[in-house]
Parts: C-alpha cells; sequence; structure tokens
C-alpha cells in the first residue's frame, strides 16, 4: 500500500527573471495590481491604496505610490529584481527626505546582510513617521502548477519602542500606557514564537491592528478601561472588526447579511454596533479581562490570537467578495484615525 508522503510533489525555486524579464514592464505593473499589493499588505500588515507608479521624488522616481487609509500616510515601494544596491539605498533616503511620515519598503531579490543592517539602522535612528521595510520576493511551483509568489520580511520597523517615543514626545506616557506597552510588546513576542508576524501598536498602546487587505476594515485588538457590555470600570479585552471610511456602512450591512454564518465559524455571538449618526461601525468578541495583571498574560494573550484568527476565517471571503466590487470614494476628511475608532480616555 502506498503511503501518502510518496504522493509529495517537489517544490521548485523559479528565478525572477524568467517571469519578469524587466523590472519596470513586468514587475513593477504586476505588483500594482490589487490583489498582489493586498498579499504584500497582509505580510507586513498594513493597508495599501494604490496612488500612482512612478511617483517623482527628488531627481528619482519611485516604483509604486501608495496610501496607507488607515493613517492617511504615504507607502513608497522600490523594487528590485536582482540583489540590492548602493544606488537603490540612496534613493531610498531621497524618498524619505522627500515625503513627510512616509513608510519606505524595499523589495529585492536578495538582501546583502550590510544593506538589511542598514535599514535595522534607519529604523532605529529615525523618528516615528519614518519606516523602513526590507523585503525578498521568490516565485516557486509544485510539480507543474502555476508559478506562486512568496514574500519574506527581511527587517521591519521596531514598532514597539518607536510608539513609545512618539508617546514621550507629547509628554510621558501614563503608568497604565506603560503597563499596556508592555502588555503588547509580550504579545508581539509570543505572536512571534507562534511563527506570525509581529503586529502594529497604536501610539497609546491601547490597541494594535491587523490588515484584512481592504481599505477602512481592519481587525483590531483592543485593552479598555470601561466594560462595553456591562457599562462598567470593568476591564475589557476585545477583538473586532472596525469599519471606517466612505463604504462603511455598505460594508457592514454586507457582513450583516451573512451573520449567521460568520457567528457560526467564530464559534460564539458577536457584538453588532452600528450608530447612525457615525461612519463607524464595529462587530466584535469580548472578554472581561485584568489585563495588568501579567501572571494572566499567557491566558489573555492565546484568547487574542485564536480570536484573531476566528476573525479572519470568518471575514475573509466577504472582504474577498467585497474588493470585487467598486464604491464612490468621499473625501479623505470623512476617515479616522485607527485611535478615534477606539473609547476615548476613561473609556
Amino acid at each position: 500500500m502506498t503511503s501518502d508522503a510518496a504522493k509529495l510533489a517537489e517544490l521548485t525555486r523559479v528565478d525572477l527573471r524568467e517571469v519578469f524579464p524587466s523590472e519596470a514592464l513586468h514587475f513593477t505593473p504586476w505588483l500594482a495590481q490589487e490583489k498582489n499589493l493586498a498579499q504584500l499588505a497582509r505580510t507586513i500588515d498594513l493597508e495599501l491604496q494604490l496612488e500612482k507608479l512612478e511617483k517623482e521624488v527628488g531627481p528619482y522616481r519611485a516604483d509604486i505610490l501608495c496610501r496607507d487609509p488607515a493613517t492617511d500616510n504615504w507607502v513608497l515601494i522600490e523594487n528590485q529584481i536582482e540583489k540590492t544596491d548602493h544606488s537603490h539605498l540612496g534613493q531610498l533616503l531621497t524618498y524619505a527626505g522627500g515625503l513627510e511620515a512616509v513608510t519606505i519598503i524595499w523589495i529585492a531579490d536578495r538582501f546583502t546582510e550590510e544593506h538589511r543592517a542598514a535599514l535595522d539602522w534607519l529604523n532605529t535612528h529615525t523618528d516615528e513617521g519614518i519606516n523602513f521595510f526590507g523585503l525578498e520576493i521568490e516565485l516557486w511551483r509544485i510539480g507543474a502548477s502555476p508559478i506562486a509568489p512568496k514574500f519574506n520580511v527581511v527587517c521591519q520597523p521596531n514598532n514597539w519602542s518607536k510608539a513609545v517615543k512618539g508617546a514621550a514626545i507629547g509628554g510621558p506616557p501614563s503608568q497604565l500606557e506603560q503597563q499596556m506597552f508592555q502588555f503588547w510588546g509580550s504579545f508581539a513576542d509570543y505572536m512571534e514564537k507562534q511563527g506570525q508576524p509581529r503586529p502594529l501598536p497604536g501610539s497609546n498602546g491601547r490597541f494594535i491592528r491587523f490588515s484584512l487587505g481592504r481599505s477602512g476594515v481592519q481587525i483590531l485588538a483592543i485593552l479598555s478601561t470601561w466594560h462595553s457590555l456591562k457599562n462598567t470600570g470593568d476591564y475589557e479585552i476585545r477583538v473586532e472588526i472596525a469599519l471606517n471610511g466612505a463604504n462603511s456602512k455598505h460594508d457592514f450591512a454586507v457582513f450583516e447579511s451573512h451573520k449567521k454564518q460568520i457567528e457560526l465559524t467564530i464559534g460564539q455571538s458577536l457584538t453588532w454596533h452600528n450608530n447612525p449618526s457615525t461612519i463607524r461601525c464595529r462587530i466584535y468578541a469580548s472578554l472581561t479581562a485584568d489585563f495588568l495583571k501579567k501572571d494572566l498574560w499567557p491566558q489573555q494573550h492565546e484568547w487574542i490570537k485564536q480570536n484573531i484568527e476566528k476573525f479572519r476565517d470568518a471575514f475573509n471571503p466577504y472582504v474577498t467578495k467585497l474588493n470585487d466590487e467598486e464604491f464612490e470614494e468621499k473625501d479623505s476628511s470623512d476617515t479616522e484615525t485607527p485611535e478615534s475608532l477606539l473609547p476615548q480616555s476613561g473609556t
């Protein structure tokens, strides 16, 4: 009797030049496609909304210009379908100097140790608004299957220390905020040990966010000093779908029409909050939990991780359908930052 292991196919690496003969004519237009930008965004837990190809910055042209709709900040992508070189590193520095509050993503076939170290140094010594990501792209196929891309994060911002530094600019963080930062720092270590990307924190330490590959739709994990269900001052942890921006009401209605299946997939009833007086909508699960007690962190971290995974599994099929549709855009002043998605101080 033949074992299943004998049926396993061989995984084969494909040379980038075989698929993308030209960086400008083939690779950059391919990456700018919505589904490919969404895959890149999921890899680094950002939201990416395409703005322009070949964006002029000083004497150079950035390959792809995007915007992070969660923060309304610029995201510049520079591509190399070869190993990194000093010329492109110089261009990255020009981009960082030419735009304020920008995220720079450098994608290459292979990173040299010197250029990886250079990005790490930049992430350590630049202000909170400037962030550098380094990613290697690989192409793989199984047997005669279609070729599939894979992004590998080589280096990324040390967002935890930057967030603390950013909070200190407006005054030192409170004792509660410091404890929240410690909670999320410990959670990031926990996720990394599980083979998951380190999540991005909010500047006040109250939440972290995860992209779902669509503008205005993201998963938030929140530490709250006001219990949303009891309406009391009990501490609460929430994992929620946060909907914001021009399409939030429409997206909420789509999700709500699949409420039964979504809650069946997650395994519990959720709170569906749609205030008609604001564009913000929320769908969440909550846990009464004292997140200031460190001995309870392992159980709380596991609860957050499991619910993030359940929310992704439950909502992703419908997010994909939303991405296939076109919507009328509103002025950017109608959108809110991640901090405004959360209760204010004392809530």
